[in-house]
């Protein structure tokens, strides 16, 4: 959507570390020039896989995803029959594409024919396979959070660089332009100094008792665990077996994630980043409260306030109680940034409608003033998929790099070890370690079970 038109639609609404170039991996300039297709696997195959991910690189005609990977196979046999009935309906070609399944992710990465993957996985299953996808010189598309860990989420952005390969993160609010149009109006100036974010994020329900069940035969529980702990299986800790759009009961257990705080969080503190100028730092100083179940078998946090300080004077807070989105408050002023009505999946806990406005300000003509030549403007992009994808080609950074999705995980990540702690934090954004802090220090990881996670990566 072209810049004038979104806020001319708006306003009339409202009134009532370094990053280094990427280059093409080596594969897709030996095996398939610029002009052929992009072959892609696909690794996870679920809610957002199918809402989302493949329904939003599937329409370009340079993409062809030619297989799928999960560890249940009722979920690869569903990727199979979904990708393979998309590219029959547009080509009219039953037989257009013959999509592979594997039951190991690995397979796809060790396939050569292969140019790209997209990750769609649990949290847990993160940065494993996508610094095993670099580490072959895959162009990657991975799903936030970044990573599960601080540790995970360095070690992420490190080999992406230095292998040189093409890393989409799906903080896909970047390619929403009223994020970029925000940004740019408070990077200059339109709102005086900026002195205040807020961001509204909410919590996560607590839930019941779940019993032990018997593993269904379909599953790989072992590798769908990973890294994390041996705990006993019952549906609702991981994903339903009959249906593919429900939210899955992963999100809301510690062990697999941080809850909102990262689920949500990574896109709003990456869109707050954006406008901040803070997008290759962090804060300074975290603190925050939060309310945790007593019972049940879901346990990652409820409602929460948080407060981060960085070096500009900028003061950050985070919390249920504000609207869903981002108020950068300023000394002349204030704009607010929203999804609008858009959601990336029909569960996405935002209903539809509720909050239409995507751009407000103090005064409509805050955001119909122009951005001159001269001054400052952000990347633009109008699809997260499609910039990846064009990036490939191209060998250009994409709009959302490993590098500034680390950052961004980073900020959930140190906020969720204050609602834990219970303490003010100080945290050094150079080495990103906390300040004289053994205890909040020994969070930064979290120990892995072998035969699986990036511990065990054989470099």
């Amino acid at each position: 959507m072209k810049r004038r038109k979104f806020i001319k639609d708006t306003v009339t609404a409202a009134a009532g570390s370094i990053i280094v170039p990427t280059i093409i991996p080596a594969s897709v300039i030996g095996k398939n020039p610029p002009s052929d297709k992009i072959n892609i696997g696909q690794i996870g195959f679920g809610r957002i896989a199918m809402t989302h991910d493949l329904q939003d690189t599937l329409p370009f005609d340079v993409a062809r995803v030619v297989a799928v990977a999960d560890f249940d196979s009722k979920r690869l046999a569903s990727g199979k029959k979904f990708i393979e009935g998309f590219y029959a309906k547009k080509n009219g070609k039953a037989d257009y594409v013959n999509v592979k399944t594997y039951g190991d992710y690995r397979a796809i990465i060790a396939d050569k024919g292969i140019d790209a993957v997209i990750i769609s996985t649990p949290d847990h299953w993160h940065a494993q396979p996508a610094i095993e996808a670099a580490l072959a010189g895959k162009a990657i598309y991975l799903q936030k959070p970044t990573s599960l860990t601080i540790a995970e989420g360095r070690l992420l952005s490190d080999v992406v660089r230095k292998k040189g390969v093409i890393l989409q993160v799906g903080t896909q609010q970047r390619s929403s332009p009223q994020f970029r149009i925000a940004a740019e109006l408070v990077r200059n100036g339109r709102i005086g100094k900026l002195e205040t974010v807020k961001i509204g994020l909410p919590g996560d329900p607590s839930g019941p008792e779940a019993p032990r069940q018997p593993v269904p035969p379909n599953l790989n529980y072992d590798a769908w665990l990973g890294s994390t702990p041996e705990v006993y299986y019952t549906e609702m800790r991981v994903h339903p077996q009959n249906s593919l759009t429900d939210r899955p009961g992963w999100l809301r257990c510690e062990q697999f994630g941080a809850g909102m705080i990262t689920g949500w969080g990574q896109h709003h503190f990456d869109s707050a980043a954006w406008g901040m100028d803070t997008e290759l730092t962090g804060p300074v100083s975290v603190e925050a409260v939060a309310q945790f179940p007593k019972s049940g078998l879901w346990d990652v946090h409820g409602d929460f306030m948080s407060k981060a300080e960085y070096r500009n004077g900028v003061t950050m807070l985070t919390s249920g109680g504000y609207p869903n989105g981002i108020r950068y408050e300023g000394t002349d002023g204030w704009i607010f940034v929203t999804r609008g009505d858009y959601r990336a999946s029909p569960s996405d806990p935002l209903p539809a409608g509720q909050a239409s406005k995507a751009l407000e300000a103090s005064d409509p003509k805050i955001l119909t003033s122009v951005i001159g030549p001269n001054e400052i403007h952000l990347y633009e992009s109008t699809d997260q998929h499609g910039n990846w994808l064009d990036c490939i080609k191209s060998g250009k950074e994409p709009v959302s790099p490993v590098e500034i999705g680390h950052r961004a995980c980073t900020v959930c990540l140190i906020t969720h070890i204050a609602m834990k702690l219970g303490r003010r934090l100080e945290w050094d954004p150079d080495t990103e370690k906390f300040i004289n802090d053994p205890e909040a220090n020994s969070m930064l990881s979290r120990p892995q079970r072998a035969p699986y996670g990036t511990n065990f990566i054989k470099f």
